[in-house]
């Protein structure tokens, strides 16, 4: 639940707890839901939330460590199979996971939601060392997120336009936003994206000037159909 990871921008992957409700497109064909299914926990999509393991809760602690010994910041994607500000888990496994999350300075904790109107209401302080993001997969859920997103306190507010689902203007938005993340989606049944959509998002970061990190292509696996952009990598972070 806890791991190096192969996702390319992040170092760590972290899942305090499992399950998740689908709430939008982006969720169509979840991969985390798909994968419960597979090892026979349906249930954590229909209501149940499990909480991880002690030891997986120690892993933060480790990675805080050898950053620091590293002298080098280290980024903890939390959560790949779950959402912090789910309205079904229980208030005080939060406020543990606000606690882990400033008891870890060395790490930079990417905290990627698509119910960003929560997070104001459950978490009053986010720890200083927080990335918090929003799912942008189409227009519509952009004009519904962000909003929401921007107007919470965060020292780094990034976007996961993944899977990306339709052209997006972002214009409005970019004065308030630190990093674009774009990508395809991937797996059976996955949705194609078409490539003036992803063009688009890196012009318009680029005129902009914020940090644009284009994932995937996707296709039948994550790296079918590579990573490049017109012949070249896109992978920015904000400084």
């Amino acid at each position: 639940m806890g791991a190096v990871t192969e996702i390319g921008w992040t170092d760590h992957t972290f899942n305090p707890w499992v399950g998740c409700t689908k709430v939008s497109p982006a969720c169509d064909n979840c991969y985390a839901e798909g994968w419960a299914k597979r090892t026979g926990q349906g249930s954590l999509w229909q209501g149940e939330r499990r909480r991880t393991s002690a030891s997986n809760w120690r892993q933060p602690l480790k990675w805080d460590r050898d950053a620091k010994a590293a002298g080098a910041r280290r980024r903890v994607f939390c959560a790949s199979l779950a959402d912090v500000f789910d309205n079904q888990v229980p208030e005080e496994w939060r406020q543990e996971l606000v606690g882990l999350i400033a008891m870890t300075p060395n790490l930079d904790w990417l905290l990627l939601t698509k119910r960003p109107q929560n997070v104001t209401k459950m978490v009053q302080d986010l720890p200083w060392n927080v990335w918090l993001g929003t799912t942008v997969e189409n227009q519509e859920e952009a004009d519904r997120r962000i909003p929401h997103l921007v107007a919470a306190p965060a020292r780094i507010r990034f976007l996961s336009c993944e899977p990306l689902l339709g052209e997006l203007d972002l214009r409005a938005y970019f004065n308030r936003l630190d990093w674009v993340i774009c990508g395809g989606e991937s797996g059976p049944g996955h949705r194609a994206m078409a490539p003036v959509w992803a063009r688009s998002l890196r012009n318009q970061c680029a005129l902009f000037d914020v940090p644009f990190f284009f994932k995937q292509w996707g296709g039948r696996t994550p790296k079918a159909g590579g990573n490049e952009l017109d012949g070249k990598k896109h992978e920015e972070f904000p400084t």
